[in-house]
This record gives structure tokens, sequence and C-alpha cells, in this order.
């Protein structure tokens, strides 16, 4: 038979694209209840009884989390805790896969020292050895979940994955997220875009690397299901002012950006940067889209949306 799986999250932006994938070989379900609500979380799970689940619901918008903290903080972990005890109560669960985030790692020396000086001294790549320190709502709440899926994991064997994944582009119907938003703006104002902060780092993974990570997780249980938490990399980070002078120069835009046009946030991270040595050891896995060519193709979805 054809394993089960259970989906939530489904209409995000990862859920979407995962969908027909995994409908191929797989008997997917997709979560109809509020994640909020346990019993009838529950009940859907009882009834569905599924071998795998693939829990990506979740508020992912880094910046609002500042400003609705407790929805966040709401949605994120105790929706979580809601579907890992629902689960707790299947004989037969093989795997529940967690979409964490590198943005656990928050705060590190090298951040501080990026914000007091505009430059770093030594090159980081964060990997699993590396200290969470999460620095915004959004983070606090999933590194939460990572926590209780290990305490899950100790007392009572449950199975999971965590995946903490790194920022990703070439989405198709969302312009809120950096890269998609640089593009959006630089095709649809010659002149001057406004822009949020310029002075962070971060790294990127195009969104079918992305997917691939998911694909070999899912189907590869007994190798993933024994508490992995894994960071996806690819070490690739890039300043986002030079990120948005790459892009211009990408679409032969010659305008101005004015930066910082956003409050400034409490406890900004100017260093998120991640490597990938662990998949790549268990699963063999590496991007294979770079972020000259992942840009490239970002730019050629919008361009043909936005004629």
């Amino acid at each position: 038979r054809h394993m089960k799986i259970l989906m939530t999250g489904s209409s995000g932006f990862i859920g979407s694209a995962l969908t027909p994938r995994l409908q191929k070989d797989f008997d997917l379900h997709h979560l109809q209840s509020d994640l909020l609500d346990f019993k009838t979380v529950e009940q859907e799970v009882l009834s569905i009884q599924p071998d795998i689940v693939v829990h990506l619901a979740a508020r992912t918008e880094v910046e609002k989390s500042f400003y609705e903290q407790l929805s966040f903080s709401e949605i994120n972990y105790i929706g979580t805790v809601n579907l890992i005890e629902s689960c707790r109560q299947i004989k037969n669960l093989k795997n529940f896969i967690f979409a964490s985030t590198m943005e656990v790692y928050g705060w590190q020396p090298i951040s501080d020292e990026i914000k007091n000086t505009g430059t770093y001294s030594h090159y980081e790549v964060f990997d699993e050895h590396t200290i969470p320190n999460p620095n915004a709502p959004y983070a606090v709440a999933k590194h939460a979940c990572e926590k209780y899926l290990e305490y899950a994991n100790r007392s009572y064997d449950f199975p999971f994955t965590a995946i903490r994944q790194t920022n990703a582009y070439g989405r198709i119907d969302n312009d809120f997220f950096v890269t998609e938003a640089i593009i959006t703006r630089m095709l649809q104002n010659k002149d001057t875009i406004n822009m949020g902060y310029s002075d962070p780092w971060r790294n990127f993974i195009y969104v079918d690397d992305l997917l691939d990570i998911w694909i070999q997780i899912i189907s590869n249980v007994e190798k993933c299901c024994e508490g992995l938490v894994c960071t996806v990399g690819p070490d690739n980070a890039i300043r986002i002012k030079d990120y948005a002078e790459k892009i211009a120069g990408k679409i032969g835009w010659k305008g101005t950006i004015q930066w910082n046009q956003r409050p400034k946030r409490h406890g900004e991270i100017y260093w998120l940067n991640s490597g990938y040595d662990r998949i790549n050891k268990l699963l063999d896995w590496t991007p294979k889209i770079g972020l000259d060519q992942g840009i490239d193709k970002t730019i050629e979805i919008w361009s043909d949306k936005l004629k």
C-alpha cells in the first residue's frame, strides 16, 4: 500500500508546491482542522492514521512577528504541540517532519560585530552544533517546537525530523519576501524603490532545491526519524545591499534604492548563514541551483507575471 501522509499548511509556499509531487507516490491527506482546536485536530489525525506527518503550517513573516507576538506564538507553538500530542497516539507513526528555521540561531557574536563595525573578522557557517539563540517571536516559537519534539522523542520515542530552512525564493504568487520584493519593485518602478534593512547578511535556497530536500527526507524514513535536526544551507551568505545590486544588474535597473524605510527592528540579526554537511552525509543531497541561476529564474517568473 502507499504510505499515508498528513500535511498541514497545504496552501502555503512549500505545501502547494509539494502536493503534486507527493500525490504520485503517496496517499496524501490535507489537515482541515484549525490547529488551535485540539479536539478536532485529534479526531482528524486519529481518523486518518498517517504514517508520516509533514508539518508546514505556520506564520512565517519574521518581521510581522515583532508586532503580532501572540498570534505567532499561538499558531506556531501551541498549534504544533496540539498536532504532536494528537500524533503521539498513533501506534505506527514513522516520522513527524517539522519545518523549522535557520532563524533559531538568532543572536551570535558575529552579528554584533557586523552591527558595530559594518564588517566581520571571520566568515561563519552555522550548523547543528551552533547553539541557538532565537531573537524574534517567530524564531522563539519555532525553537520551542524543536524542544517539544526532543522531549517527545526522549520520553515516548516519538519519531521526528526538524528541517532548519534557509530563506527560500522562487515564489510565483507572493512578493512579500526579500528576493521577490526586490525583483517586483524594480520591475514596476524604474526610478526609485523603498526597502528595509541593507546591512544584514542572509543565505538563500531556491525553491526546487528545498522541495528536493523534503522529498528526500519523506522518502528515507528510516534514515531520518531518530530525532534528526538538520540545516539545509547552502553556504552563500550575501549582504542584502549587495544582493539587491546583483538583482539590479541582472534586470538592468538603473534606479535608486532608498534603504531603511521601515522602523528599526528590535534585536535585528545581522548574520545568518548555514551549511548542509549533515544532510549531505546522510542522504547525499546537494543543492543543484546556484544563486545566480536561481535569481535569473525568479526574475523570469515575475517578468512574465507582471507583463
